[in-house]
Formats: C-alpha cells, sequence, structure tokens
C-alpha cells in the first residue's frame, strides 16, 4: 500500500539506490509514476506492505517500507530490487554499480571512481570536509540525518589519515 514518504514512520527500513548518471526530470516524472503501483502491489507472502519511494537530488532512488505495519519478505525485497533494475533498464542508468563515492563538489553531485580516491584526496579534490553520500543507511531517520555526512565521518576518513588538515 502506497502512503506518502514524510507520513512513514522514522524507522521505516529504506534502500538507497544511486543512478549512474544523473536523470532528467522528464525521466524522473516517469519514474515516479511507475512506482507508485509497484508500491501499492507490494506485498510479502499476500500481506500488503506499507511503503513509498522517492527521488532525490535527480540521482538518488529510495525504496522504503514500514517494518511496524508488516515485515518484507526475502521475495517482496527481490521484487523491489526488480522494480529499480528495470527501472535503469528502461532508462539506461545502472542503479547498482558501487564502484564510485557520490560527493557534492560546487553545488553538483559528483562521483569519484574508488580507484581514483587517493589521487583526489591528493589533489585536493576530496578534503575531510568534502560531503559525502552515505547510502547505506537504513532508516528514514538515518537518511535524514547521516545521508549526507563529511567525508572524515565517512568510510573515506582512512584516506586522510596522512594529510594535513
Amino acid at each position: 500500500m502506497w502512503i506518502s514518504f514524510n507520513q512513514l514512520p522514522d524507522t521505516a527500513r529504506v534502500w538507497v539506490y544511486q543512478s549512474a548518471r544523473p536523470l532528467t526530470d522528464a525521466e524522473v516524472a516517469a519514474i515516479e509514476t511507475d512506482l507508485q503501483p509497484a508500491v501499492d502491489g507490494w506485498a510479502a507472502h499476500g500481506t500488503p506492505l506499507l511503503g513509498s519511494a522517492q527521488l532525490l537530488n535527480n540521482r538518488f532512488l529510495i525504496v522504503a517500507v514500514d517494518e511496524g505495519h508488516h515485515l518484507p519478505s526475502g521475495c517482496s525485497i527481490d521484487s523491489s530490487v526488480r522494480w529499480v533494475r528495470e527501472i535503469g533498464q528502461t532508462l539506461n542508468t545502472d542503479f547498482f554499480d558501487r564502484s564510485a563515492a557520490f560527493v557534492t563538489a560546487d553545488g553538483s553531485i559528483e562521483t569519484v571512481a574508488l580507484p581514483q580516491i587517493k589521487t583526489a584526496v591528493a589533489e585536493g579534490r576530496l578534503t575531510p570536509d568534502t560531503t559525502v553520500f552515505n547510502n547505506l543507511v537504513a532508516t528514514k531517520a538515518e537518511l535524514r540525518n547521516n545521508w549526507q555526512i563529511k567525508a572524515a565521518d565517512s568510510w573515506l576518513k582512512r584516506y586522510f589519515k596522512n594529510v594535513a588538515v
């Protein structure tokens, strides 16, 4: 059953998928149109799930479920992954490539390929104060409070050990 993302409790489970490229406003509108009926029919072993989805910054697709209403099953989670994969195939983008860090630079979202992180740090393009998207957040509250964090507070902190701040 579809519910507005804002109406989900802070404890709602979230999955964050990042598009390999920025999505156009028209693509975002098309995705939002497709997601509501998919979430409306989302069920775990025949029991409807209370969920939502949203796109943020024309780059991040967030799928959420209120686990207090009913727990999703492995099969229901697989079905949500299938929606995201199908959307990616339709729009020719990859929502599952985890080989880059997503950061903000000069007000826009940039990607830094994992093999290029050391170079980006050495060149000063990636600093401890760079905002990084932590796409491993697990709840709506974490999405709100810990999704955009400083690189120094993220898994990237190990790259700054030998850098003068």
